[in-house]
């Protein structure tokens, strides 16, 4: 069947369409991965978004049990070059297809995605369609025009009840604004006694939970659409170590005081050189994220930073050495990989140590 993605300022591309068959609005952006479309659908960060990979062949190793980061896919929309409807993996269970009609999403094959990647890189991303209507493009784009972007992504992926992971070591609030499976996975291997809440929990809910430390998941969306977050952290901030990724982390710096941009196409894929300032060492990290921590904002503020994008020069961490805490806008859970950026979470536990040691020598003065 004929499928066509219309883009905000009228480009039209012709391909074929997979996955359900609906019209489907979305913010268009793109992803540089080589491996991993399953992580990509089924990462939170992506809702309300219409995904494009700009790796050629996509489908070509199925879809497993095993490889999925939230429970279902919530992006709007699949753009490949091309989709292969006849796996060959041995973990495989299903196809792209199958996974995509599940979760009514739709998918469209067969278009330039070269093309496509490099007009968001010269134009930004932009609000685009995926169809199956035959009807006049003119008529199309301005349904588009007038359709505006979800702004509530968060409250949509994040969890609705508290719910624990429980474990013998450190016990950690994880709070939930879209979080990948990967971060409760880092945490538990590290035997942390996980308890994980809604994106909207209170400073005072925090505080009954009795945490070692406070870790703010990533998730999708602007940062400043999420005041309750910044509010609740800003509320909190300084009492448990606290560590940040991705949206957690701009949220981190919107409490401390700083402010957030939009990048032109953001971050998305699994090969953004990052480096860190404090040891000079670059590393290979993933990425997705349209907004970034404003540079100039962090003036007057208690932040400093540890990490910067090699690409464009984004901040790419932050920390407040007095109030135990720090973040990154990459994910350091990264899955397929790259796993440069672990260590943070070893960081994290020996943050939480080292406050617990000194809490427990206070007591004994």
């Amino acid at each position: 069947m004929r499928a066509r993605l219309i883009l905000e300022d009228g480009t039209e591309f012709i391909g074929t369409a997979f996955g359900a068959t609906k019209e489907s609005y979305g913010e268009v952006v793109f992803n540089t991965g080589l491996t991993g479309y399953q992580e990509v659908l089924s990462d939170p960060s992506y809702c309300g978004q219409i995904v494009t990979m700009t790796y050629p062949l996509i489908g070509n190793y199925g879809i497993n049990r095993d490889d999925f980061e939230a429970v279902r896919p919530y992006i709007h929309g699949f753009v490949v070059r091309e989709h292969c409807d006849m796996p060959s993996n041995w973990r495989n269970t299903n196809t792209l297809d199958e996974l995509l009609k599940t979760y009514d999403i739709p998918g469209i094959a067969g278009i330039d995605t070269r093309m496509l990647t490099r007009k968001i890189r010269y134009h930004g991303t932009m609000k685009g369609l995926i169809t199956t209507s035959e009807a006049p493009l003119a008529e199309l784009v301005a349904a588009l025009t007038g359709t505006e972007l979800m702004t509530d992504q968060v409250s949509r992926v994040s969890t609705k009840s508290v719910f624990s992971c429980p474990g013998t070591g450190h016990r950690v609030a994880l709070v939930d604004f879209g979080s990948k499976h990967g971060i409760l996975r880092e945490l538990t291997k590290r035997n942390c006694d996980v308890v994980v809440v809604p994106y909207n929990v209170t400073a005072e809910e925090i505080r009954r939970i009795q945490p070692d430390g406070i870790l703010l998941s990533n998730g999708p969306g602007d940062p400043k659409d999420v005041p309750v977050a910044v509010e609740m952290i800003r509320g909190i901030l300084g009492e448990y170590p606290l560590f940040g990724i991705c949206l957690g982390h701009q949220l981190f710096a919107l409490a401390s005081g700083a402010d957030s941009i939009k990048l032109k196409f953001g971050h998305r894929g699994g090969n953004h050189p990052v480096k860190e300032l404090p040891t000079g060492r670059t590393y290979i990290t993933s990425q997705n994220h349209s907004y970034a921590v404003e540079e100039e904002s962090l003036a007057g503020t208690e932040l400093e930073i540890t990490h910067i994008a090699l690409n464009d020069g984004t901040i790419e961490g932050l920390r407040n050495v007095s109030k135990n805490a720090f973040s990154v806008q990459y994910h350091p859970e990264a899955a397929p990989g790259p796993y440069d950026s672990g260590y943070l979470f070893d960081q994290f536990l020996a943050m939480m140590d080292n406050v617990k040691e000194e809490k427990t020598h206070a007591k004994t003065r």
